[in-house]
């Protein structure tokens, strides 16, 4: 009977613990595994969009950045975790891009990502609209030489260009992340010129 009772406290526990995981990152701190994070807003590409992320995450070093971005083309933004192994990225490609082809373009992205690495497990993917906009998403599994990494690509219209993001971190800590993420891609809002004018 009492190992009954306790098995029913341990599910309440959980359960207690699920919930305040799922709360909201912009309403104070969020536990995320076996810390805290601190979630703020913050501008970027001269204050134009605006995101919520951990409030401790640092722009990544230069020479890290070249190692974990050997291309040239690496993103513009790259803000990360003190290990360097939770981040996320933003980018902005100089193509043109408007609101009924983010879709498509999110489409045609994945195939490119499929062809590149075959091994990557594709999960779910699609469109959100937020703040009036449409953001193309979806997320996949690839592999690192020494890791699986879980990696959430996104794509919406800025100024007229796409605008690229991403976010990674090691696979077996995307359980605790994956609600997180969709939180932070809900804060996107890019600031229209007109908006900063006051009549």
């Amino acid at each position: 009977m009492a190992e009954r009772v306790d098995e029913k406290i341990l599910d309440f526990i959980n359960e207690a613990e699920k919930r305040e995981a799922k709360k909201d990152i912009c309403k104070g701190p969020v536990k995320i595994g076996e810390r805290y994070y601190e979630f703020e807003e913050k501008d970027f590409f001269d204050e134009k969009l605006k995101i919520w992320i951990p409030n401790d995450f640092e722009e990544m070093s230069e020479a890290a950045r070249k190692f974990k971005y050997p291309s040239e083309n690496r993103p513009d933004i790259i803000k990360c975790n003190e290990k360097g192994n939770i981040c996320i990225t933003l980018k902005i490609i100089d193509s043109p891009l408007d609101e009924e082809h983010v879709e498509k373009l999110k489409d045609g992205m994945k195939v490119v990502i499929k062809k590149t690495n075959p091994a990557n497990l594709f999960y779910e993917d699609g469109v959100l609209e937020v703040d009036s906009k449409n953001i193309g998403f979806f997320e996949f599994k690839s592999y690192a030489l020494d890791d699986s990494l879980y990696n959430f690509m996104f794509f919406l219209e800025f100024e007229g260009k796409t605008l690229m993001g991403t976010f990674s971190c090691i696979h077996n800590e995307c359980k605790e992340w994956r609600d997180v993420v969709f939180q932070i891609i809900k804060t996107i809002k890019v600031v229209k010129e007109d908006e900063g004018d006051e009549i």
